[in-house]
């Protein structure tokens, strides 16, 4: 089977609300297509394995998505078509094939190159794993279960997109991602009637104090394999009073932090204000590979199956690598989405770099698994 046989497979298997058909389906394929022990969990995680040794390496994935667009839905069923679309580019013009449909770019098309790519491997020096995480789009759910069940692996290649960083079309290798911390400030007050305000404590008042010291934090940074990776803290809702005449006893904010490895920026402080607490509500962490000869063997991995120059980048947003490398794990990601294609109304994928995602994914076990 082809990559974009598999993918459109994989597109047509709903996985937005419930993964449960899509990971059976990759549970079914990789019984009929490996002879990997391949464990479906309780979380709707399914990881395979095969090969032994005393390194191992992972790709590894997810098959949940976002929910789709109208267009890509058809009498109750995904909609994925392979179209030609015109591409321009300094006054030329190319003739690329793309798919489209929900989840072709984040990630099942990247998921079947992987799939496909562990399917042929035959590991002499280590064992190869093969993951799809359900609930990524959740927060990486399902890759946190797995880690609590004792899923490890020593390295990794997240196959989320890489794509279209260094330069429009190359498939770089994403050596560092930020994360992604949101905290809700709340600060109360006491009400009072509006024409008597020394009656009251306003709590929009205590709120935008709390406001001027998240404006006044300094935006973490790191260096990670060469790479500068500088977060941000931004201030993105506010909510607050009952009424035109009533002085407000509570009031919300939202921050929006993203995280870099080994730094976070002291949100606590907005404490110092009377009245003020700060609530964390998500926190997806950081990735930062730590070992520089595997992040160079997989860019060598791509340099060979590509004209372009494909470099070591770093990602703006939290992807499962976070996870992992929370829990020890080396990792990469490296994919065919590019900037802008994913969780869009008119998602696509270009099957030239599908392909070329297949190549890599079979070139870094080679090198890195005998």
């Amino acid at each position: 089977m082809d990559v974009v046989s598999l993918t459109e497979d994989l597109v047509a298997s709903p996985s937005h609300e419930d993964e449960t058909v899509a990971g059976n389906f990759v549970t079914a394929w990789l019984r009929d297509h490996t002879d990997a022990a391949v464990h479906n969990d309780a979380h709707g995680n399914v990881v395979a394995r095969k090969g032994s040794g005393e390194q191992s390496l992972a790709l590894v994935g997810h098959h949940d998505v976002v929910p789709p667009d109208d267009a890509q839905v058809e009498d109750g069923e995904y909609v994925v078509e392979r179209r030609e679309t015109t591409e321009r580019a300094s006054g030329s013009e190319t003739t690329r094939e793309r798919l489209y449909g929900r989840g072709t770019a984040d990630m099942k098309g990247s998921l079947a190159a992987a799939m496909l790519a562990f399917a042929d491997a035959d590991p002499t020096d280590g064992e190869l794993i093969f993951a799809s995480f359900a609930g990524e789009e959740q927060g990486g759910v399902g890759c946190q279960a797995a880690i609590e069940d004792g899923f490890e692996t020593d390295y990794a290649v997240v196959v989320e997109g890489s794509t279209g960083y260094s330069a429009a079309g190359v498939t770089d290798v994403a050596v560092a991602h930020k994360g992604r911390r949101g905290s809700t400030i709340v600060a109360e007050g006491e009400a009072a009637h509006a024409s008597e305000v020394d009656a009251g404590e306003n709590a929009i008042y205590r709120a935008t104090d709390a406001v001027d010291v998240v404006r006044d934090l300094e935006f973490p940074s790191t260096e990670v394999l060469g790479h500068e990776l500088r977060g941000s803290v931004a201030v993105t809702e506010i909510g607050g009073g009952s009424a035109w005449n009533v002085i407000p006893e509570r009031c919300e904010v939202t921050v929006d932090e993203r995280t870099v490895p080994g730094e976070r920026a002291p949100i606590e402080r907005v404490e110092t204000v009377s009245g003020v607490a700060v609530h964390v509500d998500q926190d997806l962490p950081p990735m930062a590979c730590g070992d520089a000869d595997f992040a160079d063997a997989v860019l060598d991995a791509a340099a060979a199956t590509q004209d372009g120059n494909p470099d070591h980048v770093v990602k703006p947003h939290a992807t499962d690598a976070g996870w992992l490398a929370a829990a020890g794990t080396d990792c990469v990601v490296v994919g065919a989405a590019e900037p802008g294609e994913a969780h869009t109304d008119d998602e696509s994928v270009s099957v030239d770099v599908l392909e070329r995602c297949r190549r890599i994914y079979d070139g870094v076990v080679a090198s890195w698994l005998g």
